[in-house]
């Protein structure tokens, strides 16, 4: 007669079966978004194709976008997209890692949290307010200091804005009139890259505090003891050891600048016009999908707009990868 004893199960055994149970379940759980990529690439890659085989490697190297007559090229919003996303990262990275060392190694306790509270809480506000901020508060500003610019009082600028309204004409620019305004609206390309600015700017600071915070004690003791300044501890042992963990903000900012769209939508003037003056009008690709995929009735017109949104898909797709690549080579050896 058997041992009822035997027949029970182990707890060795049903250790092993939940392990079985929760890979399982992981494995499913992962599998979910590898296949959430795989059919995004593919509805993209389908509604996309009109387009693609219509005007091939045309339609990312000419600036014509005409829905009337069905003649469409990106090379303008691509532009757009690129020059108010880096601009606005390098306007922000500075202050970002300035505010991060202020709160982490400068300011005392009672003042740090507060302001990074602060900080954070910049990215918290929705996209929409902060593009009713700068049109409401900043683009007056700026549309006041335009009509400063073109006012007679000042015949030379005068002078010069006629020169290169003669060079905008001709859909021409050049680096001197890049920077002379082409317009007293406020609005434009000027606008976006500032709110582009302060709304990726928390995510940079927040990344950078957190991580410069988790710098080891004993470096910042060691180089103390050698009677390094405090200058000298944070560029030669804080900075190196936490350069992985901001780059991986840095790369974070980007892929918002990148993708942001209410608010740059709200500002830039909406016009797929090549880049003539830092403060006309232009668009970037998530603009040009807000403002007229629901417009976009014919199939031509449609898949154009749904191609912005493939082109997006690969850069969001590349700037994580990049991430990954920097990341790995900026981290000190023996730091996982």
């Amino acid at each position: 007669m058997s041992d009822p004893a035997r027949r029970l199960p182990t707890r060795a055994s049903m250790s092993s079966s939940s392990d079985r149970v929760f890979q399982y379940l992981i494995l499913a759980l992962a599998s979910v978004i590898v296949l959430v990529f795989v059919v995004s690439l593919y509805l993209l890659g389908k509604d996309s194709w009109p387009a693609l085989q219509r005007f091939g490697i045309d339609f990312f190297t000419t600036r014509t976008w005409n829905p009337v007559n069905g003649t469409f090229g990106a090379a303008a919003m691509i532009t757009g997209t690129l020059v108010t996303s880096f601009v606005a990262l390098i306007i922000s990275v500075p202050l970002a890692i300035a505010s991060a060392l202020f709160v982490a190694e400068y300011a005392p306790k009672w003042l740090a949290n507060p302001v990074g509270y602060l900080i954070e809480l910049l990215a918290a506000i929705p996209s929409v307010v902060y593009g009713l901020w700068a049109l409401f508060v900043i683009a007056p500003v700026l549309a006041r200091w335009q009509i400063t610019f073109f006012s007679p009082e000042y015949p030379e600028r005068l002078a010069l804005y006629t020169r290169c309204a003669g060079i905008w004409a001709n859909d021409q620019t050049t680096l001197q009139c890049f920077f002379v305004p082409s317009s007293g609206a406020g609005r434009g390309l000027a606008l976006a890259i500032i709110i582009l600015t302060v709304m990726i700017l928390p995510y940079t600071a927040s990344v950078a505090r957190d991580v410069i915070r988790l710098v080891p004690a004993d470096q910042r003791e060691a180089m103390y003891a050698l009677g390094a300044t405090k200058w000298e501890v944070i560029s030669r042992a804080i900075l190196p050891y936490a350069r992985a963990g901001i780059m991986g903000g840095v790369i974070l900012a980007l892929g918002r600048a990148l993708g942001e769209t209410l608010a740059v939508a709200m500002v830039i003037g909406d016009s797929q016009d090549i880049l003539k003056s830092l403060w006309g009008n232009a668009s970037t690709m998530a603009s040009v999908i807000a403002n007229q995929f629901g417009d976009a009735q014919e199939l031509l017109h449609r898949s154009s707009v749904v191609t912005l949104g493939f082109i997006l898909f690969f850069v969001s797709v590349a700037v994580n990868l990049l991430a990954r690549v920097l990341i790995g080579r900026l981290t000190p050896k023996g730091v996982k």
